[in-house]
């Protein structure tokens, strides 16, 4: 049997389930992390930081694992993007059940007053951040200083 060149060059690639679920994984893991570091970020938004997370989400060996226009790019791109919106979707659930926060907290870090044998935790020796905030919580009268 003797093939064209056309039906020698159509080559299909066939991904099996396995593959997209392992390149929608992976998007989701990373989707994830990408939220969670901006949310505990230490200082203010700068230019940098979106040249990294650009590199981070579509740079050299993210093209390399799933190449562009494929269908293992297309479940990368899918878990990215579940990944990233599912943390802040858990986020709103959790303060909403949370009889200590209200949905205020997303704004400026507001929320219940504790209960004397509670306190509020430091990381690196500074009282955690309201999550917009660039100032601090004081935890011994719970008052941003």
């Amino acid at each position: 049997m003797i093939q064209t060149q056309s039906e020698i060059q159509t080559v299909v690639e066939v991904t099996s389930r396995l593959q997209l679920w392992g390149a929608g994984g992976f998007g989701f893991l990373i989707g994830w992390y990408v939220y969670y570091i901006n949310r505990h970020r230490k200082a203010d938004v700068q230019l940098s930081d979106l040249v990294t997370l650009i590199g981070v989400i579509g740079g050299g060996a993210v093209l390399a694992l799933f190449p562009a226009r494929t269908d293992l790019f297309g479940a990368y791109g899918l878990g990215l993007f579940i990944g990233f919106f599912l943390y802040f979707i858990v986020l709103i659930f959790l303060v909403g059940v949370s009889k200590n926060f209200t949905i205020d907290w997303f704004l400026d870090g507001r929320r219940k007053v504790l209960p004397p044998d509670f306190y509020i935790p430091e990381i690196d020796g500074r009282p955690v951040n309201p999550p917009l905030s660039t100032r601090s919580v004081d935890p011994k009268n719970d008052t941003v200083g």
